[in-house]
């Protein structure tokens, strides 16, 4: 068994509202050091493969299918083997 954790990210070229909304609510806070936020989504999912190079397969797949909106949001994961 695979446990895949998964973050999601808008893509640069786009713009991040509820980060921006974060940003100002700090800086309104006081933490005027803050130059940007980043908001995002995580996901954990544990699945049955092969072996490893096939548990990336999968996550990639089902990333791109459902997971993220390909033209504003971007992914990166990791992948390692659990037991049950």
């Amino acid at each position: 068994m695979y446990l895949a954790k998964i973050k999601v990210t808008y893509k640069p070229s786009v713009l991040d509202p509820q980060g921006e909304v974060i940003k100002s609510a700090l800086h309104r806070l006081d933490y005027e050091t803050v130059e940007q936020v980043v908001q995002g989504k995580y996901f954990e999912v544990k699945l049955t493969a092969s072996d490893l190079e096939a548990a990336k397969q999968l996550i990639e797949s089902m990333s791109e299918a459902l997971l993220i909106n390909q033209n504003t949001e971007t992914y990166d994961y990791t992948v390692e083997e659990v037991e049950g």
